[in-house]
């Protein structure tokens, strides 16, 4: 059986939904209540974030990416 771990930190998820504005959700009625479209947009967002991550580790600069 495989173990399921988490790839995103909740500090992190929390972080992306205070931005995306659906953090009164989430506090209220839980992740299940969010839609699914917002779920997509805090993905991409996770996604932006890596990525800008990953280039700025390899290049060395906080810039890289944009």
């Amino acid at each position: 059986m495989s173990r399921r771990r988490s790839i995103m930190s909740d500090e992190l998820k929390y972080e992306l939904a205070r931005e995306l504005g659906v953090d009164d959700i989430v506090a209220r009625e839980g992740w299940g209540s969010v839609s699914s479209r917002n779920c997509g947009n805090l993905v991409r967002l996770a996604i932006e974030r890596a990525e800008k991550s990953i280039a700025s580790k390899y290049s060395g600069g906080p810039e890289a990416g944009e």
